[in-house]
């Protein structure tokens, strides 16, 4: 017989644990419970609340610290992404082109100009081993360069060339037909510069037409014979690690004659020296940037104005007594001084 305080028997419904299942908790459950008992004395004050909330513990597992740093970490990520994203991209700006320097400098002959047929006159002159016409602009051997591999370097020769070739021995070139095969090379950032060379010419060393290319007053010459005679020689370097310079020097010779006249013909000779440079863009557009130009031609007159056109003394003429303009080395805003020379008679055909 069961004593009083005794548990009921197990099996029996109601008896054993069955009665206290409910209110058996496990150990993770009593360990997050945080309620403290109030100790006797405590009971004693306040008996109106027997436990109290136990102080606050941190998470088990990562530290709460750790949690605060990823979420910055999260944070000052995504503000890059989007500060990327959102921020205007900065405005590229064309590379910057040097403009054109030039010099045009007529030679004047001490005698009177010798004529006679084209052929002969090149047989009996410096040019009688020269080639004719784009055969004597000739490449030289290609290699790479630090930072221009052997195909860009010669695109920018092949470039150089054509250059040369449209600006001094295109026929419609020549005669002021046209000037648009030579525009069409440039690059765009000279076209400016072209056109206001072309339209208004200036002896400023930056506005010369003569400066960009060679052509003839067709009113005053006509050219004749069969071809141009041309030597000289090209050359190249690798003047910054995104530039490429060519450098090219051409002596031209042409048979000309009086614009209208069936008469005996003479000869006419244009030295021509470039610097041409290629930046990455030149080369892929095939394009070319015009630096400096020095030509010496003759025999002309020194008052001629070959910034706007060569002028060529023809067979029987002669330069006389022509000589520059005065110069006043005192006057600061001259700067328009021809510039004359003296034609060797060396470079005159022989009898």
């Amino acid at each position: 017989m069961a004593r009083p305080g005794d548990l009921p028997p197990e099996g029996v419904p109601g008896g054993g644990d069955d009665e206290y299942r409910s209110t058996v908790f496990d150990e993770s459950f009593v360990r997050a419970a945080r309620l403290q008992e109030f100790s006797a004395r405590d009971r004693l004050v306040d008996h109106e609340h027997p436990v109290r909330p136990l102080p606050h513990r941190p998470l088990r597992g990562m530290p709460w610290q750790g949690v605060v740093l990823v979420l910055l970490l999260v944070l000052a990520f995504g503000g890059a992404i989007y500060m990327g994203l959102s921020a205007p991209s900065p405005s590229a700006e064309p590379p910057r082109r040097e403009p054109l320097s030039s010099t045009v400098v007529p030679l004047a002959p001490e005698e009177p100009v010798p004529g006679g047929a084209p052929e002969r006159l090149f047989a009996h002159s410096p040019a009688s081993d020269f080639y004719v016409g784009a055969a004597g602009v000739t490449l030289p051997p290609v290699r790479s360069t630090p930072h221009f591999a052997e195909p860009q370097v010669l695109a920018a020769l092949t470039t150089a060339k054509e250059y040369v070739v449209e600006s001094s021995l295109n026929p419609e070139v020549l005669d002021g037909g046209t000037a648009r095969p030579v525009r069409i090379l440039l690059d765009p950032a000279q076209h400016a510069q072209f056109d206001r060379s072309l339209e208004r010419p200036a002896a400023d060393g930056r506005h010369a037409a003569t400066g960009w290319l060679v052509r003839f007053d067709p009113h005053v010459t006509d050219l004749t014979g069969d071809g141009v005679r041309v030597r000289g020689t090209m050359e190249f370097r690798e003047a910054r690690s995104d530039v490429l310079e060519v450098r090219t020097d051409h002596i031209l010779v042409y048979a000309v004659r009086p614009a209208g006249d069936g008469g005996a013909a003479s000869l006419f000779t244009v030295r021509r020296e470039l610097l041409l440079s290629f930046d990455r863009s030149d080369l892929r557009d095939q394009q070319v940037t015009v630096e400096r130009a020095t030509v010496r031609a003759g025999p002309m007159s020194c008052r001629a104005r070959p910034h706007d056109a060569l002028r060529p003394l023809t067979a029987g003429q002669s330069a006389g007594d022509d000589r520059p303009a005065a110069t006043d080395p005192y006057d600061l805003h001259g700067g328009n001084t021809a510039l004359c020379g003296t034609l060797s008679p060396s470079s005159r055909p022989t009898p």
